[in-house]
């Protein structure tokens, strides 16, 4: 209870919306025991007032400038690296002995879902509230996101033009692993595979796979 308390800055009033908040699926298996719809709803709540929030910092940006910063800090990396740093690990519940979970995006996840839980429990203002001072302020470097590229894919596929090569991202295998499904896609320079990537979908194995290929190809 204290940890939860130092993570939200303030003293849950109904206790069973965090609880239910850091139970993952693969603790129990009925549906109404876990946090996936919490997290659907943090997640819709958190896209808002980051959008409000970057909405009134930067007043002169365009739509899209606006909507590529929001998606930099909303990704599932970007949460997980985040609920990390909280320490909401130690909180959740999952399945300890699925290897697979813990290097997954499962305490981003849960952060959503709290973020869910901190909505119904306190209402919209608090939740702003929460997220502004809990979440972005001391965790989140706004100005270094806006200097760095971390889309992997993009970098690797504008490097590939400008150079005249072929390159294609292609799935190799899916299987699974736990109970999480794990995606292998691999890329294809000029018709042969240099190197592959994991993930537990397969936008994140790309990017994985393509910051991997950055790296060997020694690419700036």
């Amino acid at each position: 209870m204290l940890q939860l308390e130092h993570i939200l800055g303030f003293i849950p009033e109904y206790l069973p919306y965090y609880q239910l908040a850091l139970m993952h699926r693969s603790k129990l298996e009925e549906v109404e025991q876990n946090n996936e719809r919490l997290e659907f709803l943090g997640d819709a709540v958190l896209g808002a007032i980051v959008a409000e929030y970057l909405f009134k910092r930067y007043p002169n940006q365009p739509e899209g400038y606006l909507t590529e910063l929001r998606s930099r800090i909303v990704r599932r990396e970007s949460l997980n690296n985040v609920a990390m740093r909280m320490g909401l690990q130690k909180l959740v519940q999952y399945n300890n002995s699925d290897r697979g979970l813990s290097r997954s995006h499962i305490f981003g996840n849960a952060l959503e879902a709290l973020i869910g839980a901190v909505y119904l429990d306190k209402g919209f203002i608090k939740t702003r509230k929460f997220i502004i001072q809990q979440i972005i302020k001391p965790y989140i470097d706004i100005e270094h996101i806006e200097s760095t590229d971390t889309n992997y894919k993009n970098q690797l596929l504008s490097w590939a033009q400008k150079k005249g090569h072929t390159l294609v991202f292609e799935s190799i295998e899916e299987k699974t692993e736990g109970t999480r499904r794990v995606f292998t896609v691999g890329i294809v320079l000029n018709g042969e595979v240099i190197i592959t990537g994991n993930g537990f979908n397969k936008k994140d194995a790309g990017q994985v796979a393509a910051q991997k290929a950055i790296e060997k190809l020694n690419i700036t």
